[in-house]
């Protein structure tokens, strides 16, 4: 990948939320099993710890500590992180907030919407007992001990959810009790931040500080108040953004979500004030993170939530190999770098961790979360549990799949930008415009494919089959050509087009234009960095899981998958699948999409010998 080129202006635009929203596919399922999960938590348990630092509950769970039976208790309070006692208590609400204020955007949601107007009041009844400014969960005396250099976990972590909660559904939803109420209390945090000299508040910001930084920077633009600017300032955390921009490489070994929201802070910062060394930042945590570090074949580049040395991942495969968390703000990352630059290689980054990251680590049947996606040799994901654990990655899982749509399509000057090849409907009111991307999957489409028969396909096509329909003023249509392709993409439309480096060029003249693309693939071996030998399959975007108890070796040509694997339950009903099994090996292994195991032990890296 590139580094981030200087750029005067943005080279694309997110549309709104309320512009865009997902119409089938396996995204809109994991996207309808969230929603559902979200829904399914009453206010008071979301509520529970906001409540009780308030002096407002009348919950009576605590009364019966020694229940066993788990699936009661869970009726009655949320535990695990959001246990009364946990340091870092209340930090899901916010989680929560963001993510059924997109949910809301984007598909109007009347139980949800109803939902988060009665948990906004509550916020509002919590500040006004604490006397008009603390709204948070976390004890303001976290906040004195985290000053006296006494042991608190990362208190300004959780404050630091409750804020971006009611910003997202301030900005989501034009909520502006929302704003007012995170306006309030900033002004405790302010009075506490300013108590401190610049030496000692920059060791304070070397605990935890979440996205703090971000939301200094989105109160600054909501209310113009110089508060904001001064807070910029003063949590600019110099021992981390100091090296960076010198070129040092900061990050190996360093817990890694610690310090990806501070960077997503400086972005925000930067487009907020347009102050050069907030870009400065970025530029330089994307180059050091991504660009001159590499990643596992499932785009994850963590092994024990910390930074994996530079190019160096074969020893860092165990059963804490990527963190949700670190996933989820790196595709956030990813889509800064292409908003500000257009380097269609962040696109790729999001593709691969969109398959690999966060539908690999979401149960398919639960909606639940694996805080982390082991890769070492017959692994198991570990599922969460819906009230039980309330992991930091519980939290970003329920924002990640509220905005799989927005990151399918983007605006540009003069065009319209198809990113991923998810099934969406997106408007673009500023062009009089409409896009909408179907998957091409099934036995009712007979395309040019030579396999082709009278019923359809014999064998599952060998591309990404795709249709693009324009509608609205003419513009042109630039559409991203995957970087695993096998061969050159086959187009299909009667506009005039062109292949302009990584991107189809389609003039689209007005009226209705419809694109039909096939992007062909093969399985492909992608091998660790450090340990050419060692290779994980890929087809298209999908990491390949091989389903075993153990790691296993294989027998073939490193560089051909095709001497070790071969299509296996390809069909069902109008459906292909996308199935492998082993050939020429001395035990026979069954392969399936990553993103499909649920309980099965698995191994996505195998040690190839030589025929």
């Amino acid at each position: 990948m590139t580094a981030i080129p200087a750029a005067p202006a943005w080279a694309a635009t997110a549309l709104p939320p309320e512009q865009v929203r997902l119409t089938a596919g396996t995204f809109e399922n994991r996207r309808r099993l969230n929603r559902e999960y979200l829904a399914s938590l009453t206010e008071r348990n979301l509520l529970q710890n906001h409540l009780l630092e308030a002096g407002m509950t009348d919950q009576a769970w605590h009364l019966h500590p020694s229940r066993s039976d788990i699936a009661d208790r869970g009726l009655d309070r949320h535990w695990g992180w959001e246990t009364p006692g946990s340091l870092l208590r209340g930090h899901f609400l916010g989680h929560w907030l963001s993510a059924a204020a997109r949910e809301v955007a984007t598909t109007g949601d009347p139980v949800l919407r109803g939902r988060l107007e009665n948990v906004v009041a509550a916020l509002e009844r919590c500040q006004d007992e604490n006397g008009g400014e603390w709204v948070f969960a976390t004890p303001e005396s976290f906040l004195r001990r985290l000053g006296e250099g006494r042991e608190t976990w990362a208190p300004q972590y959780a404050i630091h959810k409750t804020f971006m909660g009611l910003v997202d559904v301030w900005r989501d939803l034009g909520d502006q009790r929302a704003l007012a109420i995170a306006h309030r209390a900033a002004a405790a945090i302010a009075r506490w931040a300013r108590g401190f000299d610049t030496a000692r508040f920059q060791q304070i910001l070397d605990v935890e500080t979440g996205g703090m930084l971000e939301v200094w920077a989105d109160l600054l633009e909501a209310t113009g108040d110089e508060q904001y600017r001064d807070l910029l300032d003063l949590y600019w955390h110099g021992a981390l953004f100091d090296p960076l921009r010198a070129g040092e490489d900061v990050l190996t070994n360093m817990h890694a979500n610690t310090t990806i929201p501070e960077v997503l802070g400086a972005a925000r910062a930067y487009e907020v004030t347009g102050q050069e060394r907030w870009r400065e930042v970025v530029t330089a945590y994307w180059r050091s993170a991504v660009v001159e570090r590499g990643t596992f074949c499932t785009g994850g580049q963590t092994s024990g939530e910390i930074w994996t040395p530079p190019f160096a991942f074969a020893a860092r495969r165990g059963p804490k190999t990527q963190e949700h968390c670190s996933v989820y703000n790196m595709i956030r990352l990813a889509d800064v770098v292409f908003r500000w630059t257009g380097d269609v290689e962040a696109l790729d980054y999001i593709e691969t961790n969109l398959h690999n990251g966060l539908l690999a680590q979401q149960n398919p049947r639960t909606g639940m979360v694996a805080y982390f996606l082991p890769l070492e040799g017959g692994a198991r994901k570990e599922w969460g549990s819906p009230t039980e654990d309330f992991w930091c990655c519980h939290g970003t899982l329920v924002q990640a799949h509220t905005r799989h749509a927005q990151s399918a399509v983007y605006a540009a000057p003069g065009a319209l930008m198809v990113a991923q090849y998810v099934p969406v409907r997106a408007d673009f009111p500023d062009q009089d415009a409409r896009i909408e991307i179907a998957l091409l999957d099934d036995a009712r489409y007979v395309g040019p494919d030579a396999n082709a028969g009278p019923g359809g396909d014999r064998h599952r096509p060998r591309a990404l089959r795709v249709r693009v329909t324009v509608t609205g003023r003419a513009s042109q249509v630039r559409l991203r050509v995957p970087a695993w392709i096998s061969a050159e993409p086959r187009v299909h439309t009667e506009a005039s087009w062109q292949r302009a480096d990584r991107w189809l060029a389609v003039d689209h003249r007005g009226g209705e234009t419809e694109i039909a693309m096939e992007f062909p693939f093969t399985v492909r071996t992608v091998p660790i960095p450090d340990e050419p030998a060692t290779v994980a399959f890929v087809e298209g975007p999908t990491v390949l899981a091989g389903l075993v108890d153990r790691e296993v070796s294989l027998i073939g040509d490193r560089h051909d998958a095709a001497t070790m694997l071969a299509p296996d339950d390809e069909r069902q009903w109008t459906q292909w699948l996308t199935r492998y099994r082993s050939v020429g090996q001395p035990q026979a292994i069954r392969f399936l999409p990553l993103h499909e195991v649920v309980d099965e032990r698995y191994s996505v890296y195998f040690p190839v010998r030589p025929a």
